[in-house]
């Protein structure tokens, strides 16, 4: 594969000012630019580990000068023009909540997987969030943002990312679903003031750290749907999660600095009145089930880019020469005239082959000759 030649040269020289440019149509693309939210870290370290040649470290307290040199090497010669660090301790906001554990049966198997308990949540009275351990933005330690500043190679960005969203924070983490539902009905003042408080520490982690000359912006993910629905009601949604992302993305806009939504689900009822509410540059997270890329660039093209696209089912499923067909049918319908970027449909979670992955890849290195 071509992109190995590359990756094995380090011949991938970021522009994140392209990037951002090509998103918005203000320059004609000359190359398939790259994207993810998410790439997991076994993955990074499978990377690292294959075709680096070096031993990776966990991101840990003692290791994470080497951890973010060997992050920030992965993203540079694997060709993306931004570097993100997501659900990395010591470098996002963390909100206690009630979790399960579980084998990671995983092909990059991380030993133990652990997922937030959804249905009742910490916070069930006034009681509860008067309690409750909220993060201190005042107290948090930035030295990793410190590092990445000698780290990032010229042309190199960082992405901002608070880790879960504003929605994904109350309704799995604070509130749960089932108590969410609950209190929307019987108490819907506390409700508001949990959205609130998220939203307000939110804001307040970004602004310390948005003027950062290495910062390019803030990808935001909160995933607000499932296959045919959002989970909540659109006036909930424009009274609860709008207005904050509305902050959050007049934020990095005052700054100079681009916004990227991530949001799974069929959100598609309610994008058009918050796509007029909150300008955003681009969004994240597609299913072929519920929008394919394609359509969407179709719909909602002229308003704002697509990011990423690839299905996550086909990624993992399909035999190499099929992939190639399907990625490449993506690039020729959403890539010829900018406002896209090639990636995922949601991220590159450690149970992705690491060949699938480099051919989605390959085929962006490959479209423009």
């Amino acid at each position: 594969m071509r992109i190995l030649e590359w990756i094995a040269e380090n011949r991938f020289i970021p522009d994140f000012a392209e990037f951002v440019a090509v998103l918005a149509r203000e320059r004609p693309p000359r190359r398939v630019h790259f994207v993810e939210l998410l790439v997991d870290p076994e993955v990074i370290a499978e990377v690292t580990r294959r075709l680096f040649g070096e031993t990776p470290v966990p991101p840990a307290p003692e290791t994470m000068p080497l951890f973010l040199r060997q992050s920030v090497q992965f993203y540079k010669r694997l060709g993306y023009d931004y570097c993100i660090f997501v659900d990395v301790p010591g470098m996002g906001l963390r909100f206690v909540g009630k979790t399960r554990r579980g084998e990671d049966t995983a092909l990059f198997s991380r030993g133990v997987r652990e997922w937030v308990e959804e249905s009742s949540g910490v916070i069930a009275s006034w009681d509860d969030f008067e309690r409750y351990p909220w993060p201190d933005v005042a107290g948090f330690d930035y030295s990793p943002y410190e590092l990445l500043s000698s780290l990032l190679p010229e042309g190199m960005k960082l992405l901002l990312n608070a880790c879960s969203g504003i929605f994904e924070v109350v309704s799995e983490i604070l509130l749960g679903f089932e108590g969410l539902a609950v209190l929307l009905h019987e108490n819907r003042s506390l409700v508001q003031a949990v959205f609130e408080r998220v939203g307000e520490i939110t804001l307040a982690f970004y602004r310390q750290l948005v003027d950062l000359d290495i910062v390019g912006g803030i990808f935001q993910g909160d995933d607000w749907g499932f296959r045919s629905a959002t989970f909540l009601s659109p006036k909930d949604l424009e009274d609860f999660v709008f207005p904050w992302h509305e902050k959050l993305c007049a934020l990095a806009h005052e700054k100079g600095k681009s916004y990227f939504l991530h949001s799974c689900g069929n959100i598609y009822g309610v994008f058009d009145t918050f796509l007029e509410r909150v300008p955003i540059d681009a969004f994240h997270s597609f299913q072929d089930e519920i929008l394919p890329v394609t359509e969407f660039v179709k719909r909602y093209g002229q308003k704002v880019a697509a990011l990423g696209g690839v299905d996550l089912d086909k990624l993992i499923r399909l035999p190499e020469a099929d992939l190639r067909r399907y990625v490449r049918s993506i690039l020729e319908a959403c890539a010829l005239r900018g406002g896209f970027a090639l990636g995922s449909g949601n991220s590159i979670a450690n149970y992705v082959p690491l060949g699938q992955y480099l051919v989605m890849l390959d085929e962006g290195l490959r479209f423009w000759g």
